[in-house]
């Protein structure tokens, strides 16, 4: 097996923590049994902004588990067995960017439910410049994109996870526009 290989057969396995409607933990359960039964989970959003309110939008591996090869808004993903919110924000950004250090402002939580995922999310944003290094397991390209051209759809097919987590943020946001840290 190649390493890229082990490295998604790590996740498919991964503990995630699972959650009962309440959003309370009840257990946990390896990444693909919570996928395959769409089990309530935890997850983590992390917004990322310039200096000038653009916001880094990546593009999904065609190998994830959700939403493969779709443009994906926030970093972040679930949160595992033991893991609180706010570690799960760290390691992702981390992980996923190479972000570290960073201050990750803790905006909202919500739920989200579609058809192949059900999740209690935690949106989280930062201002960084980068340069990022990206997980190539995951995320195969990022760049900084007008909030305008993202919310009207002209960049592709969005997941729709992060554009709920993004909509809620920015009504939140004064002025609709990112807060700066």
């Amino acid at each position: 097996m190649s390493g890229f290989e082990n490295e998604i057969e790590r996740a498919r396995n991964e503990r995630v923590v699972i959650v009962d409607d309440d959003n309370m933990v009840v257990g946990s359960a390896p990444r693909h049994e919570m996928r395959t039964k769409r089990l309530p989970h935890r997850a983590t959003f992390i917004l990322v902004f310039d200096s000038n309110g653009r916001i880094l939008v990546q593009k999904r591996t065609s190998t994830k588990d959700v939403y493969p090869g779709y443009y994906d808004l926030a970093a972040g993903g679930v949160v595992t067995d033991g893991e609180s919110y706010d570690e799960s924000a760290l390691r992702e950004a981390a992980e996923e960017l190479g972000i570290r250090g960073v201050p990750l402002e803790h905006q909202l939580d919500f739920y989200y439910e579609d058809p192949g995922n059900r999740c209690f999310g935690r949106v989280y944003s930062c201002v960084c410049e980068g340069p990022f290094e990206l997980q190539h397991e995951e995320v195969v390209s990022a760049q900084f994109t007008e909030l305008s051209e993202v919310l009207d759809g002209h960049i592709g097919p969005l997941t729709p996870d992060s554009v709920a987590a993004l909509r809620q943020y920015l009504e939140l946001a004064p002025g609709g526009r990112p807060t700066s840290q």
